[in-house]
C-alpha cells in the first residue's frame, strides 16, 4: 500500500490459484459514443469552459461596439447635413464634425476615410432626407395639379420647421459647388435635374388632365417654380420670418390658377 506518509511495504501472498482467463476491462464510452483513447490525447485534456463562454456549437457572443461605433452613420451624416447648411461642405472635414458632435476623428475615420467622401455621403444624406420630407407627400397626392402644389407646400414646410439651421441643403450647395468641378458637385447637379424633372413630369400630367391650359409648357412651368423655391428658401433664412412662406404660397396658388383661401384642388 501506499500512503503520503509511509513507504511501500510488501507481504507474503498466498500461492494464487488459477484464474480462467478474463476479458479485458472495457473503457466507459463518451457521450459521442467513442471511448477516450479513440478520441485521442487532446479530448481527454479538453480544457474547462470559461464562464460565460458560449457552449459548443453556439455562435461566439458579439462584442460590444465602442461608444463612437454605437453612432449610427445616418446620424452622423444629419449633423453634417445640418453643418454643412451653415458651414458650406468645403467648411466639413473630419475634424470639425468630430468636434461639433463629440466623436473621436479615429472613429470618424472608421466610418468615412476622406473629406470628399464624407461629403458625397453628406450629399446622399441630405437627398434621402429631402425625399422623405418633400418628395413622398407629394407623390402621395392626386397625380398632376394637386402633386405640384403638394410639392411646393413640403418644401416650405421642410424650411418651416427648421430641417436644417441653414434651409434648404440644396440650394445653398449647388451656390457653393457650382464652379468646383469634382464628383460632389456632380451629385448635386444630379439632384437638382431630377427635381427639376420631377416638377416637369406633374405639369406634365396636369396638362395632359386638362388642369392647366394646352398651351402651358411643363419646362416653363418647372422652371418657374423651382425659381420660387430657391428664391423662398434664400428670403426665409436672410430675414427668418414665416411671413415669407406665407407670400410663397399665395404666388404658387396663383400661378397653378388655384383660389387664394387655400381651397384643395378639384378634380
Amino acid at each position: 500500500m501506499l500512503s503520503s506518509d509511509m513507504t511501500e511495504t510488501t507481504e507474503p501472498q498466498p500461492p494464487a490459484q488459477q484464474a480462467e482467463p478474463t476479458q479485458p476491462a472495457q473503457r466507459r464510452p463518451s457521450a459521442l459514443g467513442r471511448t477516450p483513447a479513440q478520441e485521442g490525447p487532446s479530448a481527454r485534456r479538453r480544457p474547462r469552459a470559461q464562464e460565460g463562454a458560449p457552449a459548443e456549437g453556439e455562435p461566439p457572443a458579439r462584442r460590444r461596439p465602442r461608444a463612437d461605433g454605437e453612432r449610427t452613420r445616418s446620424a452622423i451624416l444629419r449633423a453634417a447635413a445640418s453643418l454643412a447648411t451653415v458651414d458650406g461642405l468645403e467648411g466639413l472635414s473630419i475634424g470639425n464634425l468630430a468636434a461639433a458632435i463629440g466623436m473621436s476623428k479615429s472613429g470618424l475615420y472608421a466610418h468615412f476615410g476622406s473629406k470628399q467622401e464624407l461629403q458625397l455621403a453628406t450629399v446622399e444624406e441630405a437627398g434621402r432626407i429631402f425625399a422623405d420630407e418633400v418628395v413622398r407627400p407629394a407623390l402621395a397626392a392626386p397625380a398632376g395639379l394637386a402633386q405640384l402644389e403638394a410639392l411646393c407646400e413640403a418644401f416650405f414646410e421642410h424650411l418651416q420647421r427648421r430641417t436644417f439651421p441653414g434651409g434648404c441643403f440644396f440650394s445653398g450647395a449647388a451656390l457653393e459647388m457650382g464652379t468646383r468641378p469634382g464628383p460632389v458637385k456632380e451629385a448635386i447637379a444630379a439632384f437638382q435635374t431630377g427635381f427639376v424633372g420631377l416638377i416637369r413630369g406633374f405639369a406634365a400630367t396636369a396638362i395632359e388632365q386638362g388642369e392647366l391650359p394646352a398651351d402651358e409648357d411643363p419646362r416653363q412651368l418647372a422652371f418657374e417654380l423651382n425659381g420660387l423655391i430657391l428664391a423662398t428658401d434664400a428670403s426665409f433664412v436672410l430675414n427668418d420670418d414665416p411671413a415669407v412662406l406665407d407670400l410663397a404660397r399665395q404666388v404658387v396658388r396663383r400661378r397653378l390658377g388655384l383660389p387664394p383661401d387655400g381651397s384643395p384642388v378639384r378634380r
